[in-house]
């Protein structure tokens, strides 16, 4: 390999990485600061530490729930982390030791891996009601399990 050829490829690496590195920098800016005069088109709308999992057997499962007007799901459990957001109407919900909360369309909320979903509604008796649960899981299992009557009680 002749000097012009090693001096050639050399030039074109340090402008590769140059041009590389203008890309990153460029990119970084952008996301950072939107120019003014545009629309932001994404929002962070909920973001929560996910407890440790096996990340060679991930699995994310996205769910549409849809209740009628004054409809309710039993006392259940769920072996994952859940991410929820309404789509349509009102939810209540309350997992085991915390408040119960109403969560109106637009809005996201968390509900951690085997905790007992002792409240999950519909928040109207006239309208209905639709959320998206993001499952994320690293083992297989259904995803919803019922609580037997008077377990939800006991336990966690």
């Amino acid at each position: 390999m002749t000097a012009f050829t090693k001096s050639a490829r050399s030039a074109v690496t340090i402008l590769c990485g140059a041009v590389w590195a203008s890309c990153f920098v460029w990119a970084q800016a952008s996301a950072a600061a939107p120019p003014s005069g545009t629309k932001d088109r994404a929002r962070v709308m909920l973001a929560r530490t996910l407890p440790k999992l096996d990340g060679a057997h991930l699995r994310a499962t996205l769910v549409e729930v849809s209740y009628g007007p004054g409809e309710a799901s039993p006392p259940h459990s769920h072996p994952c982390p859940v991410i929820g957001h309404v789509v349509e109407g009102t939810i209540r919900t309350q997992v085991k030791g915390e408040p119960e909360m109403i969560y109106k369309a637009g809005e996201s909320f968390y509900e951690p891996a085997g905790g007992v979903h002792m409240v999950s509604a519909n928040g109207s008796a006239w309208e209905p009601a639709k959320f998206i649960a993001l499952f994320v899981c690293d083992h297989e299992a259904p995803l919803s399990t019922n609580v037997p009557q008077g377990a939800e009680s006991k336990g966690k």
